[in-house]
């Protein structure tokens, strides 16, 4: 099943204050929804596990995410792949733009993502919902890590 999904936050900080935090990976895997773990493996790339519920399904997926086209501070592009066993799948990217505003800074998103499995059976709907509600999620604990004093 193929999936879209877009949005755009407002964050009280400077593109190269944001673009820091974007990565780092300690701000990162305390920030990503059922985050178990986050480790660096090679320069802009991570192995990442994390354990989500989708409806009914609850998974832990284990993937690879990649960083490419770093243009900073103005924005990359990720891309991943995770297995979540019985679950199934997902794969897919997302281009991340950073631009200054009102004193702040417009993060903006764009992801595109293929699903299969158990996964895929839920449902359109099901599987859209939740996966804006983790992306909302993941934004308001990284708009709050934005502005927290480093240390």
């Amino acid at each position: 099943m193929a999936m879209t999904m877009s949005g755009e936050y407002q964050l009280a900080a400077t593109p190269e204050a944001v673009w820091a935090k974007l990565n780092d990976p300690a701000v990162l895997k305390a920030c990503i929804p059922g985050c178990d773990s986050l480790e660096v493996v090679g320069e802009n790339e991570f192995l990442a596990v994390a354990t989500n519920k989708i409806g009914p399904v609850k998974a832990t997926f284990k993937g690879r995410v990649k960083l490419t086209d770093l243009d900073p501070p103005h924005g990359y592009k990720i891309s991943g792949q995770g297995e979540g066993g019985v679950a199934g799948f997902a794969k897919g990217g997302a281009s991340v733009k950073l631009a200054p505003k009102d004193g702040g800074t417009v993060l903006s998103y764009e992801v595109e993502a293929q699903i299969g499995g158990k996964l895929a059976q839920l449902g359109q709907r099901l599987v859209n919902g939740a996966a804006k509600k983790l992306a909302d999620d993941f934004f308001v604990r990284f708009a709050a890590a934005v502005v927290a004093p480093a240390g």
